[in-house]
């Protein structure tokens, strides 16, 4: 049951959109993917999260979905400015590596991410250093009318196109304000388009163009990887809210310049017919920035006792659009949502879906489903849904089963494929083994049973000073765990 017509908020008309595919019948969407200097922070993961929610309502839907997600090695800035070093070469001298090895290291550190938050393969992953060619002749038919040239670059000159910001809705006369200032410029606003090499110096990453020996910026590659994979217009473009300030509306001007410079009136004439952000993760305790040291990433919280699905059902407990707070309470208890499901859907493990069969009693639950995601992705909304529909009772098992798989395909949660013992990891911490507390647990169940109450609590005290909590009387009969 998909009837309901999907909306989308669409951050370039500040409204929702009835969503109309530019080809009938596909959907394509690219998203900006990471910049491969770093481990990403679990706030980084949450725009991934919400993207592959997006795309998988889109095929839930029924459209073809061709998704696109780049991997940025090369071009990107330590800020959203025209000066600076870059982001890669930077790591390189600090890790004494190649800047290919750093490239490739953190790319497979990111990959290992997206299996475990069971987030899908998109259609293609872009690399910006395979699309270098490519920029240079994007950015040789956009120079004469858009572009000049200074000692340092070309830049775009941001009044060439119309509606520029409007993305941001941030446009004043002293321009963005993370911009930094360049001698030279036009504009405050104007960014460069390729960064020549400064004289004397040399780059790991260069090439040979028309404007001296550089690297390209970082908005001309998602340009051109989105609109030689993809072709303008597509239909939805994602990304992190912090990319809706300065990013997009630069890569939203260089796409004008390439198709038309029309204006935004049109949101097809920015390259994509709708553009959509997720919101901040915040952390109160400062660590969810990569440079307090040790910031908060997905083997962190691993590392603490945390299966990594249990930070997406946190995500998906949040519009995509809200802010979402992160606490190791907020997180236990997101946790505890998914052992309940993974519990409710456990008699099922060894029955066969009958995913065409009559779906009467679950009709409601399913419209209510359809209709949350169909809202805006309101993921919240449709969690409560999947709950109602792990609750129904007395109907047969084969149905429920396909209707219970058919709606954690959209959420991404991978219910059949998790045990109990999935979910319980052991912190790193801990030194104690699971045979060992499983052992001393069931010594335990004997002097309870035995009405040897001083032993049974011994016991307890010793588990207890080894790190283990053991939860007398837990609903969900997970009996322990082990403290963080």
């Amino acid at each position: 049951m998909t009837d309901a017509p999907l909306k989308l908020f669409n951050s370039l008309t500040r409204s929702l959109e009835a969503f109309v595919p530019v080809h009938p019948g596909e959907a394509r969407v690219y998203s900006c993917g990471p910049t491969v200097y770093n481990y990403p922070h679990i706030g980084n993961m949450r725009a991934y999260v919400f993207a592959d929610v997006l795309g998988r309502t889109l095929s839930w839907k029924g459209l073809k979905l061709t998704h696109v997600i780049n991997i940025t090695d090369v071009g990107h800035l330590t800020d959203d400015a025209d000066a600076g070093e870059d982001k890669m070469e930077r790591m390189a001298a600090a890790q004494k590596q190649s800047i290919w090895d750093i490239a490739e290291h953190y790319k497979q550190a990111y990959w290992a991410d997206v299996r475990a938050l069971n987030i899908r393969q998109p259609a293609q992953w872009t690399v910006a250093t395979d699309y270098v060619p490519q920029m240079i002749e994007f950015a040789k038919g956009i120079a004469e009318k858009h572009c000049y040239e200074l000692e340092s670059g070309l830049y775009f000159d941001v009044s060439t196109v119309a509606d520029y910001g409007r993305l941001a809705r941030a446009v004043t006369d002293d321009g963005e304000g993370r911009i930094e200032a360049v001698e030279g410029k036009r504009n405050a606003a104007d960014f460069a388009i390729w960064r020549k090499t400064p004289p004397g110096e040399s780059r790991q990453m260069e090439w040979d163009s028309p404007w001296g020996r550089g690297a390209p910026g970082w908005h001309l590659e998602c340009s051109v990887m989105s609109g030689e994979v993809l072709g303008f217009p597509f239909d939805i473009h994602t990304g992190g809210i912090d990319h809706r300030e300065i990013h997009h509306p630069n890569e939203i001007a260089q796409n004008q310049a390439h198709c038309c410079t029309n204006g935004l009136d049109d949101p097809r004439n920015s390259g994509a017919r709708i553009w959509m952000h997720n919101n901040f993760l915040v952390e109160r305790s400062g660590k969810m920035s990569k440079s307090s040291g040790e910031f908060l990433r997905l083997q962190l919280l691993i590392d603490r006792g945390y299966h990594p699905l249990a930070y997406r059902m946190m995500c998906l407990q949040a519009h995509y659009r809200s802010e979402l707070e992160f606490s190791w309470e907020g997180l236990g208890a997101a946790l505890t949502r998914l052992k309940r499901m993974v519990m409710a859907v456990a008699p099922l493990a060894d029955v066969t879906p009958q995913p065409e069969a009559e779906h009467a009693k679950f009709a409601p639950v399913l419209a209510k489903f359809d209709a949350a995601m169909a809202d805006d992705l309101n993921t919240a909304v449709a969690l409560t849904a999947l709950d109602e529909a792990l609750a129904v009772k007395k109907v047969d098992a084969g149905i429920k089963r396909a209707v219970i798989e058919d709606m954690d395909c959209v959420l991404g949660l991978g219910l059949f494929g998790l045990t109990r013992a999935d979910l319980r990891i052991r912190p790193r911490s801990a030194s104690i083994t699971e045979a060992e507390i499983e052992a001393a647990l069931a010594r335990r169940r004997e002097a309870r049973a035995a009405k040897d109450f001083a032993a049974s609590d011994a016991i307890r005290d010793e588990l207890v000073a080894a790190g283990v909590e053991v939860m007398d009387g837990d609903p969900l009969g997970w009996e322990w765990r082990l403290g963080e």
